[in-house]
């Protein structure tokens, strides 16, 4: 099953390379095969196929995987897991040089880095700064969407210190691309360290946990292959989780604040901290104390990395970049954009996005909510109700963000993978995990190319149905759900330890 999943990545690397957004420089956009590919609309049609029967191979080979860490027994676990993890890296592997696939975040990273190394504050200036006499542009904002190239980064100061020190070491943007790749790679690193333990809280298998959360279709493509910072920044979540348990919670919060210096919503990881590092049923006045002990902490991790680096705070005034566009995964965005349909209909006169805009408010004001109820609400001194707690407030961040891509459910993912689900719980995850994954490649790479959609929406369709709804599949997944999946320990008892 590992070759199989390996079959699988080189493919989507082959497919990747011709659906790809490609800079003219690049060394590989020279080659007159993949030139004669790309040209044409057969070609592409057929790059585009190539990448979804890769995915779709990662997603079977997973699958079988994951059964066979559900059928483990206690003694068995730790040999699945260091398979799990192989895997994870024979699958990562090919994709380590490839161009930032099914979005182009990635030539927007090593931008902004050069940016930073050439004295310009991200926070202040866009790509177009680096663009030559005459307005010609480089190579290295070639890739860069033209929607962020007059944008200032929305990031914390971790990817782009990250990226500083890439840009000093090369110029070429693939290398840099290649570069921010490894800074990524770093979260997945973390995970698999953390994931473990995290399931062990909770009295759950640790390896398929680990295979739900490493080596899952949602991982590959939008994590490794789409090179995105919430891979990074989910990484130091979960290890702030397993440092303030192992090394106090000053440990945890220097995480924490790190993931918020990813992006932001890292912080977050700080309210299973807290709870975490209390003592059993601390009253209301202990929490607020512990949250303000560890909120400082945390904020002097996210703050000085940028001041000392010369970057600033000025990404707090970049927030608001994202929003700008509309993405149909987010609530928020959906119920905010009918309704302002709905007023126009009716003759209310309102400017257009007025209910767009205190929707998406009203959303965020729901997440610090959720957030603010789990502090003072949710058992203290109790590791696997932290976990919990922090996939409570990462589902309920995502479910009522302004903008949600694919890649967000990232933030999730790891701490739900850990915890005892049920029958439905497990299959839902699955789901999910799998059908993230098998439509990467129709999130934002398209762009309006009507025929590459319904081809993809096709064998999307097509591999899903075959992979979750077919009578083996729903066997498998049968399989998976059951209570064999969970591992002997006693989650009372990881309470307590």
């Amino acid at each position: 099953m590992v070759a199989r999943g390996l079959v699988g990545s080189v493919l989507v690397l082959l497919g990747g390379l011709v659906v790809a957004t490609l800079p003219p420089s690049a060394p590989v956009a020279g080659l007159d095969v993949l030139a004669i590919l790309r040209s044409t609309a057969i070609g592409r049609m057929s790059g585009l196929v190539v990448v979804l029967a890769g995915l779709g191979l990662l997603a079977s080979a997973w699958l079988h995987l994951c059964g066979a860490c559900a059928r483990a027994d206690a003694d068995e676990q730790p040999a699945l897991l260091a398979r799990v993890r192989g895997a994870t890296v024979a699958w990562a592997l090919p994709l380590l040089l490839a161009p930032p696939l099914f979005s182009r975040d990635g030539w927007s990273y090593a931008a902004q880095g050069t940016l930073a190394h050439r004295g310009f504050s991200p926070y202040e200036h866009g790509p177009w700064s680096l663009v030559g006499p005459r307005s010609v542009p480089g190579p290295i904002v070639e890739g860069v969407d033209a929607r962020w190239m007059a944008t200032p980064a929305p990031y914390g100061p971790v990817p782009l210190i990250g990226g500083d020190v890439a840009a000093g070491l090369t110029s070429d943007p693939w290398l840099l691309v290649v570069a921010h790749r490894v800074i990524a790679l770093v979260g997945l690193v973390l995970l698999a360290w953390s994931v473990p333990r995290l399931a062990h809280w909770c009295g759950a298998n640790p390896a398929l946990a680990s295979c739900l959360v490493l080596a899952s279709p949602l991982m590959v493509a939008n994590g490794v292959a789409g090179l995105h910072n919430d891979l990074l920044m989910a990484g130091l979540m979960a290890a702030a989780l397993v440092a303030a348990r192992e090394h106090g919670w000053v440990a945890g919060a220097v995480l924490g604040g790190l993931a918020a210096g990813v992006k932001l919503p890292g912080g977050l990881a700080c309210v299973a901290v807290v709870l975490l590092t209390l003592p059993v049923a601390a009253g209301a006045a202990a929490r607020v104390r512990h949250t303000l002990r560890v909120a400082a902490v945390a904020t002097a991790a996210l703050v000085l990395p940028g001041v000392v680096w010369g970057l600033g705070i000025g990404w707090l005034g970049a927030l608001t970049v994202p929003g700008t566009v509309n993405t149909p995964l987010s609530l928020p965005t959906l119920v905010g954009g009918w309704l302002d349909v709905v007023a126009r209909l009716g003759g209310l006169g309102t400017a257009d996005g007025t209910f767009l805009g205190v929707v998406r408010l009203l959303g965020q004001v729901g997440i610090v909510g959720v957030a603010a109820v789990v502090l003072l609400r949710l058992p203290t001194g109790h590791p696997r109700q932290s976990v919990r707690a922090l996939a409570v407030v990462m589902a309920a961040t995502v479910a009522l963000s302004p903008v949600v891509h694919l890649w967000y459910f990232l933030w999730v993912v790891p701490f739900v993978a850990v915890q005892r689900l049920g029958r439905r719980a497990t299959v839902a995850l699955v789901a999910l995990s799998l059908v993230s994954g098998l439509v990467a490649p129709m999130d934002s790479s398209l762009h309006g190319a009507y025929l590459a959609i319904v081809i993809g929406s096709l064998v999307v369709a097509a591999a899903a149905g075959l992979l979750l709804v077919t009578r083996r599949a729903r066997e498998r997944l049968a399989g998976l759900a059951t209570g064999e999946w969970t591992s002997s320990i006693d989650a009372t008892v990881v309470d307590q330890g």
